[in-house]
């Protein structure tokens, strides 16, 4: 008769043990954006952590794009990505005079090691195909790596509810397919333009 530990090993369901994994998932935002979920005082943010009981954090620094870093259960992980997806298309979505012109899409760009990105497409692009058809989001996988890193950015347009689905099935593939050899991750850093426009302003 099997010990009661080796039953107990095999009694997680596949749900259960998906709750459990932790997921890190990564997205790019300009200063608007940034602006938007940190909030009058950091309010924002700090909501979103409370009620997703996810981990989030935002890279510090002056260039125009920062990294947010989301981390923890997948739930709490979508929960999270849920709110910011609701939260930029409440602030961005309304256009002039403030009226909402339907529903404008938001975007996300979620940066995914490049050597992930291979499963994400699929053969002859079959799975991003599958992804946009079950979902009705936008999805494009940049086809060069972000600056000094191994790591592609993955952008994803639609209303907030598409947007979740597509995020979801996203990471379902990434938690399949682990990355290979070493991640270097992507920092913002200054860009050209911010390089050129700090020479003018010191010649002028």
């Amino acid at each position: 008769m099997a010990s009661p530990d080796g039953a107990s090993g095999v009694g997680g369901s596949p749900e259960e043990t998906e709750l459990s994994i932790t997921l890190t998932l990564r997205m790019l935002m300009h200063g608007k954006e940034i602006g938007s979920i940190i909030g009058k005082k950091g309010e924002t943010v700090k909501r979103i952590r409370e009620q997703s009981s996810a981990r989030i954090t935002i890279s510090e620094g002056s260039c125009p794009e920062r990294i947010t870093t989301i981390t923890g259960s997948t739930d709490a992980v979508f929960r999270a990505v849920s709110m910011i997806a609701f939260k930029l298309e409440e602030d961005l979505g309304a256009g002039s005079d403030g009226a909402a012109v339907g529903r404008a899409p938001v975007t996300l760009r979620l940066v995914i090691p490049a050597s992930q990105c291979g499963s994400l497409i699929g053969k002859a692009g079959a799975k991003i195909r599958e992804i946009r058809e079950s979902t009705g989001a936008q999805v494009q996988v940049a086809g060069d790596l972000l600056p000094n890193s191994t790591e592609r950015a993955v952008t994803v347009s639609g209303v907030p509810d598409t947007i979740i689905q597509c995020v979801r099935q996203i990471c379902a593939v990434i938690l399949e397919s682990p990355p290979k050899g070493a991640t270097i991750p992507y920092h913002p850093g200054l860009s050209l333009g911010t390089i050129l426009l700090s020479a003018n302003q010191v010649r002028g």
